[in-house]
């Protein structure tokens, strides 16, 4: 696992499953008990640190969004590119996966409803009316009614319609790349407009598990570690309780 490349953590899951695995199938007759805990005395990676990451104020957000010239066509999906990776938190791979169909009106509200994230989990993601309105621009302009919604384009396209040839991941990472040097931003990646989402949301006072649900993390512990989270021992969040007053004799 380690030859693959994969980060301490992903490694760490994935021993954790081969632990469980040779136990439940020793228990059961399957595998030797001497080999079973062999393998589940095997270590873990040692994880040194967390990657902080870059992202965005409001303010460098907003600015970056402005950047693409809506006047051409590029200019149009590129803006609803930014717009789902800032607005929704998307991951690359999901946004260049993501198809007309699967943008539908709920509960008075456009959402993109039960589509498949990292290792397969389902999700909906509730899309913000600035949001919609940029992919309504794009699929408007490229005559785009099904398939998939973002594609790559000839140089020079002016109109639609758009054909269905799909646009590489590496493609939205070069997009974001040239935009966030046009502002003076340097080494920003796709994947920190959705650290940048997750960090806004919770700024604004949005609740832990609903930013996890938000994002399609497996566990709370994994949100946390993305929003880089400190406790706060000055404003501690058990001082204002309410129980007692404050100035109340014990």
């Amino acid at each position: 696992m380690t030859s693959a490349r994969l980060a301490p953590s992903s490694v760490n899951v994935r021993l954790s499953a081969l632990r469980k695995l040779a136990s439940e199938a020793a228990d059961n007759g399957l595998l030797d008990p001497v080999l079973a805990a062999g393998i589940t005395k095997v270590k873990g990676v040692k994880e040194e640190g967390v990657r902080a990451g870059n992202w965005l104020t409001r303010e460098q957000a907003r600015e970056l969004l402005l950047i693409p010239d809506t006047s051409t066509l590029k200019g149009k999906r590129d803006r609803a590119i930014l717009a789902l990776l800032l607005g929704c938190g998307l991951r690359r791979s999901e946004l260049v996966a993501l198809r007309v169909g699967q943008v539908e009106q709920r509960e008075n509200r456009w959402m993109i409803v039960d589509f498949k994230g990292k290792g397969g989990r389902k999700r909906t993601v509730a899309v913000p009316a600035w949001v919609k309105n940029a992919i309504d621009a794009w699929t408007a302009a490229a005559q785009i009614t099904d398939g998939r919604i973002f594609r790559s384009l000839r140089k020079g396209a002016k109109s639609g319609p758009v054909k269905s040839q799909s646009l590489a991941p590496i493609g939205v990472w070069w997009l974001v790349k040239r935009y966030a040097e046009k502002i003076g931003l340097t080494n920003l990646a796709p994947h920190d407009l959705r650290r940048s989402c997750a960090k806004l949301c919770r700024k604004s006072g949005g609740d832990l598990e609903q930013i996890q649900m938000l994002l399609g993390h497996a566990s709370i512990q994994t949100t946390e570690r993305y929003l880089g989270m400190q406790q706060n021992l000055v404003e501690a969040v058990n001082d204002k309780l309410g129980i007692v007053d404050a100035d109340e004799p014990e």
